[in-house]
């Protein structure tokens, strides 16, 4: 708005003002005159055209009430300060010191830590402790798949973390100003947990044996990029490990790749863990935010982008992931890649999975917001309904499970679930090549899912 028109608006403001006090002082039978009162006699066109422009004006903007409280809330200098010296004491917390640093071409810091001072070690339960040496891995498992290999962009740098450390994502003050407040930074929305419906927004398309008892998972999981509309929103897929009566109690462990604007600040997928005791109540974090998976391996950043990943219709890629409980400790191990051993969740961390799993999950998982009204276009997997096939839908292959004896078995009574198949889909499979399979995922908002 130009200068004229804010000094025509203060103007005719004053006119009112004036027209008001000439008011109630005759009514006060005060004898004095104040001004002409011929200067007032405005009809009331111009007086909605004045009330119209001062709300419209930068002096005086239209503001609702809400909006007020939120900015008045929002502009408190000592709430602000006290909530900066919250993110920063949790950055001292996580942020361990370190031997060296490595900047990612993706703009990461990756701090090389001591493996005795990762934060896994803050753990009431793992104080004092050292990290284990590697367990047996379950027969069944190809030995010759072993290898170096690393599909992280970070390693792309050239460099790598010297022995007798751990390479860490560095917390950026930005990183935790984005989450809801920093007590819950680096966790999950708390939410029940079932799988015959969605969950305070969270929608699924997963594949999962259920009925015996469990002693781990492998799978190898197609990469993506998918689109997620809003920083509120994610979008993953993963396998899950369960125990528990899907109440308070749930136990879980995770593992996959995700896309989550809100924890990394960018649309990259990214190899992700998470655990909790509690059906995401209070315990448990993503990746190595808060103390509990102990990491053992020089060479992967869990948290880190994945490269490289899936075109449509052209070159796929997918990353093996393997969870096992170690017969002898009884901890629960992750092997990602090609045969690379990262870490363990110790058994202590757990009530329910301390002994071993009532359920195994494939597949993928989004935040649908609905912030505008209406279904999310945040997308499953490739972006793509399971019908489209290989190519063009996300796969997860080789699906199998650790039986009692530390063996990989194939999947029996294996079930689907989708539960907004119009939105996001899945379809099952087995051959000799992939095993046990799954195509998932979709676009969210469309015709059939507005």
């Amino acid at each position: 708005m130009g200068i004229e028109r804010r000094e025509e608006a203060r103007f005719c403001f004053c006119l009112f003002c004036l027209r008001f006090d000439h008011i109630r002082r005759r009514r006060r039978r005060q004898q004095r005159t104040v001004i002409s009162s011929s200067c007032f006699k405005i009809p009331p066109i111009i007086s909605v055209f004045v009330f119209m422009l001062l709300m419209s004006s930068p002096v005086f903007p239209a503001t609702s009430a809400k909006k007020l409280r939120r900015d008045h809330h929002v502009f408190r200098p000592q709430e602000e300060t006290n909530k900066m010296k919250l993110v920063k004491a949790h950055l001292m917390k996580i942020n361990k010191p370190f031997v060296k640093s490595i900047q990612s071409p993706d703009g990461d810091t990756i701090d090389c830590v001591l493996r005795h001072h990762q934060p896994a070690f803050d753990h009431p339960k793992l104080k004092g402790t050292k990290p284990l040496d590697p367990p047996e891995r379950p027969d069944g498992h190809d030995e010759g798949e072993i290898s170096s290999e690393n599909h992280q962009l970070w390693s792309l740098s050239g460099e790598s973390c010297p022995e007798g450390t751990i390479p860490i994502r560095r917390t950026s003050e930005q990183d935790i100003l984005r989450a809801n407040s920093v007590k819950k930074f680096g966790q999950k929305i708390v939410r029940p947990v079932r799988r015959d419906t969605s969950s305070y927004g969270h929608e699924h398309a997963v594949g999962y044996v259920s009925g015996n008892k469990y002693y781990g998972a492998k799978a190898s999981i197609n990469v993506w990029a998918p689109r997620v509309t809003n920083r509120y929103e994610f979008s993953l897929s993963q396998m899950w490990l369960i125990s528990g009566s899907f109440g308070h109690d749930l136990n879980t462990i995770e593992a996959g790749w995700q896309v989550s604007p809100e924890l990394y600040g960018d649309n990259r997928p990214r190899f992700f863990t998470y655990w909790t005791n509690d059906a995401y109540q209070t315990t448990g974090c993503y990746n190595l935010l808060c103390s509990g998976f102990v990491q053992t391996n020089n060479r992967v950043a869990i948290g880190a982008a994945i490269s490289p990943l899936s075109v449509y219709n052209g070159g796929q890629f997918d990353i093996s992931l393997m969870i096992w409980k170690d017969p002898k400790h009884g901890n629960w191990w992750l092997e990602f890649g090609s045969g690379t051993l990262v870490g363990y969740w110790p058994a202590s961390l757990f009530s329910h999975l301390r002994d071993h799993a009532s359920m195994i999950q494939f597949g993928g998982e989004i935040v649908n917001s609905r912030s505008w009204g209406s279904h999310t276009s945040t997308q499953m997997g490739s972006g793509h309904f399971s019908g489209q096939g290989f190519g063009k839908a996300s796969y997860i292959r080789n699906m199998q499970v650790v039986d009692w004896g530390n063996s990989l078995i194939p999947l029996s009574n294996f079930k689907i679930l989708a539960d907004h198949p119009n939105c996001y889909d899945i379809k099952g499979g087995a051959n000799r090549v992939w095993g046990n399979y799954i195509y998932y995922g979709g676009p969210g908002k469309n015709p059939r899912c507005p």
